[in-house]
């Protein structure tokens, strides 16, 4: 199955793809995000999005995600995550980047993209990971969207804990967990290869 994912479109690939349970395509790069719910990994897909994988590896290999927080969570939606420490600071982060969101690929279950504010390039470190499938977060002929970059293939059950925490409102913050949930790392992985 996995080479006939390979050969079809990123737009075709990313509806096809399940996030239960995958081995990445190839020689994608993958991270583990080690979390107080669980362990996720994904793949990123350099192919589809290389300037915002290159940016999502600079924070990774830089440490800047460690000790940060999920600190939007909408049940059974999406979990956001990597922009705030435990005490809700802002860390200051690197200059944004161009958006990549009109490469095909969707917000489907199980995939990573970046959070932005208003302005198409103002994401910097900030991402999500889709719940389930969220298409009014794609990229579409009358808006920019969000750019999709990866896929959970191990951990999604984590991700859906976290998924399932109490938000709150804190200041100027909504969807908070009540009871935080940390990032405790993030690192580059090695995938598991089969035989």
């Amino acid at each position: 199955m996995t080479a006939a994912l390979l050969a079809l479109s990123p737009r075709a690939r990313a509806l096809a793809q399940s996030a239960d349970a995958a081995a990445p395509a190839n020689d994608n790069p993958v991270v583990a995000i080690t979390t107080s719910k669980g362990r996720i990994t994904v793949e990123l897909w350099p192919e589809d999005a290389p300037g915002t994988v290159a940016n999502f590896l600079h924070y990774v290999d830089t440490g800047f995600y460690d000790d940060t927080i999920f600190h939007r969570v909408i049940e059974g939606i999406l979990i956001q995550g990597g922009g705030l420490t435990p005490e809700l600071s802002r860390k200051i982060a690197g200059p944004p980047i161009k958006i990549e969101s009109k490469n095909g690929l969707l917000n489907v279950r199980g995939t990573i993209a970046m959070a932005r504010g208003d302005d198409k390039d103002s994401a910097t470190s900030e991402f999500y990971i889709n719940l389930q499938d969220n298409p009014e977060f794609d990229a579409t002929l009358k808006g920019y969207g969000y750019t999709v970059f990866g896929r959970v293939i191990d951990g999604m059950q984590a991700a859906d804990r976290i998924g399932k925490v109490q938000p709150s409102r804190r200041g100027r913050h909504a969807d908070i967990p009540i009871l935080p949930v940390f990032v405790e790392t993030i690192r580059r992985s090695e995938p598991e290869r089969t035989p």
